[in-house]
C-alpha cells in the first residue's frame, strides 16, 4: 500500500475512529464491525452503473442475515449455490422467486431441493448437467455457462467451470432435449480482474454465439448473465465500476433491450461492510526485524489472504487520530501455532505497543465465510456498528 493510498484511507475512515476504539472496548477483539447502510449503498451505486441488470447477491460472499435483509429490502435477488444457501433465504422469508441456483455442479437431490423451494432458474456446464433435468417441470429455466479464461484475475473461475464457445450450440440443443427451457448464458471472467477489458470480451462473443443459435438453429436467447467478479480497492485502487459498465455498454450497443440482463455482485456489495479490528497480543524482534503477534489472522478473519491472495489495508487505530510517528517495516503474524499464519511482511506501521488495536477495513467479502476454527480458536464475532 503506498502512501497516497494509506493517507487516503485514514482520512476517509478518522470519523469511524472513535466509534470503533468504544466497540473494541466493550467487545474486546477480535471484533468484526459490520455496517450494512454500506451494503445498501453500494447496491445503489451498481444499479446506477449498470441500469436495467437484475442484481443477484452472490450469498457465499456474506451470508449474514442483515446483510441479505438489506439486499431484499434494495430489491435485489440472490445467487445461491447450496442447499444451505437456499435454506437460510428460505428461512428468513426473503423472495424465492428472486434467486437464481448458479452452481453449475450439483446433485439431482440438490435440484430437487431447490425447486421445492421456489427455485426456478438453474445453471448447467455440460452434458451430464443437462441430463439431470430430464423429465423436469417444463417451468424451469437453463443457463448455459460459458467459460472465458482471465489469467490476469485474481481467481479464474473458468479454470473450474463453463463450456466453451464452440461446444456450446451443441449442449444448448441437449438442454432444449430435455423438456426444460433454455433461457441463455452466464459467464463469469473472475473475481478481482485488473481490467475491465474481459467483460467486454466475453460479451462481445457471447452476442456472437447467440447471433449464430438464432440465425442457424432459430433458437432465441432472452437471458445474459455477466457473473461478479467486479473489482473492489483493497490496498491499491481497482477499476471503476464505471469502467467496467462502460465496457458492457460498449459490447452490448443498441443489443440492450433484446435481453434480460442479470449480474451476480459479491465482493462489490460486501467488500466494505465489514471492518476488522484486531490488537497487538505480543512482540517480538526475529533476525532484526519486528515482528506483533495479533490476536486474529489467516485462519480467521484474514483467511482472504491465502485463500484468494487478496490482501486488505491495516492500519493502526492511532493513525485514524494522528497520534502516530514514522512508519517501519514490520511483520504482523496471527494467533494460532502454526508458522504458515503470517498476515504481512515488510508491512509498513507505526510504532505499536501490546494491546494496541489495528484496523482493517474491506473486510466483508470472503474473510469470516472461509475462517476456520484451527488450533480451538472461536469465529471472530459479528456487531453492529
Amino acid at each position: 500500500m503506498n502512501r497516497q493510498r494509506r493517507s487516503q484511507l485514514c482520512e476517509e475512515l478518522r470519523d469511524r475512529a472513535q466509534r470503533w476504539s468504544r466497540l473494541a472496548d466493550t467487545h474486546g477483539t477480535p471484533l468484526l464491525v459490520l455496517e450494512p447502510h454500506r451494503v445498501a449503498r453500494r447496491f445503489r451505486r451498481l444499479e446506477q452503473a449498470l441500469p436495467g441488470f437484475g442484481l443477484h447477491y452472490a450469498v457465499k460472499a456474506l451470508p449474514h442475515p442483515i446483510v441479505l435483509t438489506t439486499i431484499a429490502i434494495c430489491g435485489g435477488g440472490f445467487d445461491v449455490a447450496t442447499r444451505a444457501e437456499v435454506d437460510l433465504i428460505a428461512a428468513l422469508g426473503l423472495p424465492m422467486h428472486r434467486c437464481i441456483f448458479t452452481h453449475p455442479i450439483k446433485k439431482p437431490a440438490d435440484i430437487d431441493h431447490a425447486y421445492a423451494a421456489g427455485v426456478r432458474t438453474f445453471v448447467v456446464e455440460n452434458l451430464a448437467e443437462a441430463q439431470k433435468f430430464c423429465g423436469r417441470s417444463p417451468d424451469i429455466e437453463i443457463l448455459v455457462r460459458l467459460a472465458f479464461r482471465n489469467p490476469g484475475a485474481k481467481s479464474d473461475l473458468s479454470t473450474k467451470f463453463g463450456i466453451e464457445s464452440a461446444e456450446a450450440e451443441l449442449l444448448v440443443k441437449q438442454v432444449i432435449a430435455t423438456g426444460v427451457r433454455f433461457a441463455g448464458f452466464s459467464f463469469h471472467v473472475g473475481s478481482q480482474t485488473c481490467s475491465p477489458g474481459p467483460y467486454r470480451d466475453a460479451l462481445l462473443r457471447t452476442l456472437e454465439l447467440v447471433g449464430r443459435l438464432r440465425d442457424t438453429f432459430g433458437v432465441p436467447t432472452r437471458v445474459i448473465d455477466i457473473g461478479g467478479g467486479f473489482p473492489v480497492g483493497y490496498r491499491e485502487r481497482e477499476p471503476s465500476i464505471d469502467l467496467v459498465a462502460a465496457a458492457v455498454d460498449e459490447a452490448l450497443g443498441g443489443m440492450r433491450g433484446e435481453f434480460t440482463l442479470l449480474a451476480e455482485p459479491g465482493r462489490f456489495l460486501a467488500a466494505d461492510c465489514m471492518t476488522l479490528l484486531t490488537s497487538v497480543v505480543g512482540t517480538a524482534v526475529r533476525a532484526g526485524r519486528v515482528w506483533h503477534y495479533l490476536d486474529d489472522g489467516v485462519y480467521g478473519s484474514y483467511s482472504n489472504v491465502t485463500t484468494e491472495d487478496v490482501h486488505p489495508p491495516i492500519l493502526g487505530l492511532k493513525e485514524l487520530t494522528g497520534q502516530h510517528g514514522c512508519l517501519e517495516p514490520v511483520t504482523l503474524a496471527g494467533p494460532t501455532c502454526d508458522s504458515a499464519d503470517v498476515v504481512a511482511h515488510d508491512y509498513p506501521m507505526p510504532a505499536l505497543n501490546v494491546g494496541d488495536v489495528l484496523v482493517s477495513p474491506m473486510m466483508g467479502a470472503y474473510t469470516s465465510v472461509t475462517s476456520s476454527r484451527f488450533n480451538g480458536l472461536p469465529a471472530t464475532p459479528i456487531v453492529m456498528g
